[in-house]
């Protein structure tokens, strides 16, 4: 199959033939129809997170199941499904109390480039490649466990549904699961690109009172309003923390990070009200450190991160595609451009530039 392989940080993908296995006990193999191009794949790119190579990346990908290995329940050939960007395993303490995204062998794996139960199931020649998030869906083919497909309705639109692997149900669960936003609370959100624009989405689904959008991009703006954010800051040109004051009489209810900036992150907790909630949900670079002032814990204001969401995604993944096929959740407006495989390197100097929201690879 084509396949697009990272060999080494801050060089291009190569585009390339390798050999993918059979799929073993539990897992299935999938014809991928489109998978989304999402900043954490540039992250290894650029060496920010440590990934064993060489790699093929890609965590959003959604196709159709070809064939099922031995002991698979849950799904059969021609099932649609959409690939979670974190594999649970249903055992741990983690899993059996709903946290399945906390799993320690889904991160395990992912650390070392493997499938959830050790090994790879891709090679180039004589040479292993490792695994990306155990899928790597920057390929024709992916052979992935049960656990991390998660089917869903015919009738969705898969080049759109691909996003629910990771940043749509990132953005939108760190609203609804993490934060807990209630109606008429307020909510400050740090970064409008694919994931920010997606909590906009989850927060105005909430009822949330006031959404404020903050970036340095006009363009993520303007599209934070069409998304439904009321008040937008232009941090550029603006002091963030004090202009959320000025909206919300004292500070926002909830503030969310999706940057990875631990400047931002300052900024954003002293965006909220005393008692007020901060989420990280951005990657920071290994090493980075957050530096706040035990005041804000004196005041009562809680410090907290998330992990795609905190979703469940068996459960959740149906019902926001739902939500989507109903008109409530306008997914398929983040999506910038559509680029073949072979357009892969372009759709990340597209993102560089700041030229699209979200790109989507079609198969």
């Amino acid at each position: 199959m084509k396949a697009a392989v990272l060999y080494e940080t801050h060089s291009p993908l190569r585009v390339e033939e390798i050999s993918i296995d059979e799929p073993q006990n539990q897992e299935v193999l999938v014809k991928l129809v489109a998978t989304g191009v999402c900043h954490t794949d540039l992250h290894v790119i650029k060496g920010d997170i440590p990934v064993p190579m060489p790699v093929v990346l890609g965590h959003e990908g959604a196709g159709i199941v070809e064939k099922v290995g031995p002991g698979v329940t849950t799904l059969s050939p021609g099932d649609h499904v959409v690939l979670m960007v974190i594999f649970s395993c249903g055992k741990c303490r983690f899993c059996a109390t709903g946290q399945p995204t906390m799993c320690p062998v889904g991160l395990g794996a992912m650390v070392m480039g493997t499938m959830p139960g050790g090994g790879k199931r891709l090679r180039k020649g004589d040479q292993e490649v490792s695994h990306f998030f155990s899928q790597s869906s920057f390929a024709e083919y992916a052979v992935v466990h049960e656990r991390t497909a998660v089917k869903i309705r015919d009738d969705a639109p898969l080049e759109v549904a691909c996003l629910f692997g990771c940043g749509v149900t990132t953005g939108i669960g760190t609203v609804i699961n993490t934060a807990g936003i209630k109606a008429g609370e307020s909510v400050v959100i740090y970064g409008c690109g694919g994931v920010g624009l997606s909590a906009i989405m989850g927060a105005k689904l909430a009822g949330a009172g006031k959404t404020i959008a903050v970036d340095m991009l006009d363009q993520k703006l303007e599209m934070a309003k069409g998304f439904g954010a009321d008040y937008v800051i232009n941090a550029s040109r603006e002091n963030p923390p004090q202009r959320v004051m000025e909206l919300t009489g004292g500070g926002a209810d909830y503030a969310l990070e999706f940057i990875g900036n631990v400047d931002v992150v300052a900024q954003a907790v002293s965006s909220l009200r005393f008692g007020g909630t901060f989420v990280l949900v951005g990657s920071c670079p290994p090493g980075s450190m957050i530096t706040i002032s035990p005041n804000d814990l004196i005041t009562g204001k809680v410090i907290t991160g998330c992990l795609q969401g905190s979703i469940v995604p068996s459960v959740d993944v149906p019902r926001y595609i739902d939500l989507y096929m109903d008109g409530k959740l306008p997914v398929d407006k983040l999506i910038t451009r559509s680029y073949g495989l072979d357009g892969i390197n372009d759709a990340f100097e597209a993102m560089q530039k700041g030229e699209v929201m979200r790109s989507v690879i079609r198969f």
